[in-house]
């Protein structure tokens, strides 16, 4: 039997998501074929996707033109018109939610990247979004921030299902694990059914290549230039290393017998930013049970082309990725200075992704009026 590398990469126990959204997407059947045809089993949006979607989006005037006639101001219509995309996109994937028992069919949707900052904003957009998609198979997505800790274990313990975003370091992504068992908890008191909630942890992966590689360069040594393109991929297989040791724990042993969902490592930013590296280095490099790879279509369809999945690339390549990173600091390149970096123009890009969405649904509403 012929097999195509997407369902390689499943049958691997990678579940893969789409990172794009449109409702153009939705409307035309695009979704359902990338469905049936290339394993997609859920999807992640960002600002910058719905800019996107909504800047090229013939599909949303006649919405446009309902909220300008009815009066809505620039926050409604961009709230209503990403939250109808969440649950139409969430209905289509139902059946891949049912058919696996809530683990995938999974539609994430972010709260306003100005909150990031921000506890109680998030908290109250977390609700807010959760409770307009009213989907159970949605995904609200919170930000990995210092601010976003606390939001993530409120979110958690209020029952509703979060894809935490913009992580970078291994400490980061230990205080996210931390604030989820914390959620659960609460969630376990207040009598919540713990197998309704799940949760991801979004781990980026290119954007650490990328400038790390930066830095490489101007240290220019044979040594540095050696490690260029290794980190993104060390850091990820570390965070798998980390999932399997705290999900081990104690804590977390008690809430799984409660019923409990681990979370999972979902790799994000996946997409090659060097034109150098293969096409597929995000995907096929990391391999493992239970992990999540949300791809930009560009990097699926190059999967399904020519990946080559050669089964786990993770759990056995530890020691060798904690050498990339003890040789990446003999070079001198501060990994903590590089991950704070990235945090921080991770939430920038996604606020001038956001201030651009209000600015094209004001103009969008300005024209239909």
């Amino acid at each position: 039997m012929t097999t195509t590398p997407t369902a390689d990469l499943s049958a691997a126990g990678v579940s893969i998501w789409l990172d794009d959204l449109s409702r153009e997407r939705i409307a035309s059947g695009g979704l359902e074929k990338l469905i049936a045809e290339r394993n997609v089993v859920g999807v992640t949006t960002n600002p910058t996707i719905f800019a996107g979607a909504l800047t090229n989006g013939a599909a949303y005037a006649e919405q446009v033109a309902a909220l300008a006639a009815a009066g809505a101001d620039v926050d409604t219509a961009v709230f209503e018109i990403t939250t109808d995309d969440v649950r139409a996109a969430s209905d289509i994937f139902r059946p891949v939610y049912d058919a696996s028992n809530g683990y995938d069919g999974r539609v994430s949707i972010e709260v306003a990247p100005d909150l990031a900052h921000d506890t109680a904003g998030t908290i109250e957009s977390a609700k807010a979004l959760w409770a307009k998609v009213d989907r159970p198979n949605a995904m609200i997505k919170i930000p990995a921030t210092v601010e976003g800790l606390d939001a993530i274990t409120a979110a958690i313990g209020a029952g509703i299902s979060v894809n935490v975003t913009l992580i970078f370091s291994l400490d980061r992504y230990r205080a996210v694990i931390a604030a989820y068992l914390a959620g659960l908890e609460i969630a376990k008191d207040a009598g919540i059914d713990l197998s309704t909630i799940h949760s991801v942890a979004s781990f980026f992966v290119s954007r650490v290549d990328s400038e790390i590689d930066k830095r490489l360069e101007a240290i220019g040594t044979d040594e540095a230039l050696a490690l260029k393109s290794k980190a993104g991929v060390a850091n990820a297989q570390l965070a798998y290393e980390l999932f399997e040791q705290e999900f081990a724990g104690e804590r977390a042993a008690a809430l799984l017998a409660a019923g409990a969902n681990k979370q999972r490592p979902l790799w994000a930013s996946t997409g090659v930013k060097d034109p150098s590296l293969p096409d597929t280095l995000y995907v096929t490099g990391l391999v493992a049970q239970g992990v999540v790879n949300t791809m930009p279509e560009k990097t699926l369809e190059a999967t399904f082309d020519h990946g080559v999945v050669e089964g786990d690339t993770v759990t056995g390549a530890y020691a060798a990725a904690g050498a990339v990173l003890d040789a990446l600091a003999a070079v001198g390149v501060d990994y903590d200075d590089v991950t704070a970096l990235l945090e921080r123009e991770g939430v920038e890009k996604f606020i001038v992704s956001w201030h651009e969405l209000l600015d094209t649904v004001t103009g969008a509403l300005e024209g239909a009026r």
